[in-house]
Formats: structure tokens, sequence, C-alpha cells
């Protein structure tokens, strides 16, 4: 099977007096089950990829193609779409909304595509905090929940549109050692868990060592390149 994200000689450079290049002709593939770990100081550039790599920005230069398909060119209507149908988000904060339900949170996401009708997404969405073991709390808003609960919403709304790649920055950042545990051991399943037919990836961003030794593959950024770890 082909990669399902790939980057091709990715440059971003921020404009100005001094010009600031936050990635440089980095070169990047993600393959259909596999869990990969960003790494790198800070200020290295290792978000500034995981966002183009997500469509959240545009290359200066280069091309990501998300399952084979080209992105150079698209109009942000169409970059949109991309991203919402291929592609989950999780951040190191939640961004859940606050006056919604975990429940309602999660599809937000569906509702944006509107594939599915009102009674089939809140199905949807009920089975998937269920799967996260978060049945019980699918009624309650998010500050009625702890931040592991909160984070493992933001991943079932991740999951929302059955993406093909899931994009995490720092997801365990903010959490307590058990809980970044329980993310990992998430993150983890839902590559392992996923079908021949349908393998998901999941790229992290992270200075955690420890959870970057349990991916597939590392990849070391340094001042925006590839580097050995």
């Amino acid at each position: 099977m082909s990669a399902l994200l790939e980057a091709r000689a990715v440059t971003r450079v921020i404009e100005g007096e001094q010009p600031t290049t936050l990635v440089a002709g980095v070169d990047f593939t993600v393959a259909p089950g596999e869990f990969v770990a960003i790494t790198g100081p800070s200020g290295s550039g290792k978000s500034s990829l995981l966002y183009l790599l997500g469509l959240l920005d545009a290359p200066t230069s280069g091309d990501v193609l998300v399952a084979g398909r080209s992105t150079k060119g698209l109009d942000e209507e169409a970059r949109a779409r991309l991203r919402l149908s291929e592609l989950g988000f999780v951040f190191q904060f939640h961004f859940l909304l606050p006056e919604f339900s975990a429940l309602e949170n999660v599809m937000l996401p569906m509702r944006a595509l509107g594939r599915l009708a009102e009674d089939a997404m809140r199905q949807r969405a009920f089975g998937i905090l269920a799967s996260l073991g978060l049945a019980d709390h699918a009624h309650k808003r998010p500050d009625q929940m702890s931040g592991g609960q909160r984070q493992r919403v933001a991943i079932a709304r991740a999951l929302a549109n059955e993406p093909l790649v899931i994009l995490a920055d720092e997801p365990t950042g903010n959490l307590d050692t058990q809980s970044s545990a329980q993310v990992l051991s998430i993150m983890r399943g839902i590559v392992d868990a996923s079908s021949p037919a349908s393998r998901k990836a999941i790229v992290i961003v992270t200075h955690d060592l420890e959870l970057a030794a349990k991916a597939d593959r590392r990849v070391h950024i340094v001042d925006g390149k590839v580097a050995q770890p």
C-alpha cells in the first residue's frame, strides 16, 4: 500500500527583513500502520513540520501528499475539506468547547463533514467514547472531567471522521504520568487495531523520549532538518 502521508522537499520560510526558515527541505513518509515520533530540541521545527503535514500551514516550497494526492495549488476550502476527511488532530491542550458535552464535541467534525444523519453521528460518537472508556462521561461537559478524560475526548474527536492519519502535538504534555501512559496506550491501540485494508497511522510530536522510544520510528529534527537522534 502507498504512503498515507508524504512530504517532498518541504520548506517553510517566514518572510521579513530577516527571513526565518522553520522547515528546510524535509522529505518524510508515513506508511499505513506506522506510529512515528518526531523529536528535537525546542524551536527545532517539530511542530512546524507537523502543521505542514496536517495542511494547517502551506509550504513555501515542496509538496505534501495525502494518500498519494498532491496538495500543491489547492485553495483553502479544498485543503480544509481534505483535512476534515482524512486527518485527525490532537493537541497539548484539548480545545474542547466548554458549553458542549463530550458527545457533542465528538460530533462536531462529523457535522462539519456532513456525511452522516443525526442519529448515525450520535451513535458513532458514543461508540468511539465507549471504546475509550468514556461511556459514563458522554453527557458531561469538559469542566466535569479530569485532564486525562478530556484528552481522551479529544482523541475521540480526532477519530470522528475515520481519518487515515492522526497528528498529535505534545498530546501528553499537560498530563500526569498515569494519564500520559493511558493516552499512549490508546494511540498505540488505534494503530494496532486498524484492519489491514484500512491501516491508520499516527504521527506524534513529543519531547518525551520514553514515549518516542515506544513508536515504530523516530524522526529527529534539528534546525528544521532531519538529523540523527
